[in-house]
């Protein structure tokens, strides 16, 4: 292996982290499915530098599956995201949890 493993943990931890701020820490629902996105493929990213360590392909096959999983719950999250910016007209969460900006 190339890249030292522990190079690759400490990648994908910090991967992870910048995914967990963005979600935590922005308001805008699009960047909240962003921020969840990172997390995922920092997951992905730590499945194959451990399937390499240990050269198995269980992890490139759980990577795999998170992308899948990932395209399916950007798919679904934007739909959502789009009938809840047709109801109230804006992707801001602390808005929609109010119900202040409903349009009806």
């Amino acid at each position: 292996m190339i890249v030292p493993y522990h190079h690759v943990l400490i990648l994908a931890g910090l991967l992870f982290l910048t995914g967990m701020f963005c979600l935590v820490t922005r308001r805008n629902l699009i960047m909240m499915v962003l921020g969840l996105e990172i997390m995922l493929n920092a997951s992905a990213v730590a499945f194959v530098g451990s399937a390499l360590q240990w050269r198995h392909l269980d992890g490139q096959a759980m990577a795999i599956f998170i992308i899948a999983v990932a395209a399916a719950e950007v798919s679904i999250g934007l739909g959502l995201i789009v009938w809840i910016y047709r109801r109230t007209g804006t992707v801001d969460a602390g808005c929609i949890e109010t119900d202040a900006c409903r349009i009806d």
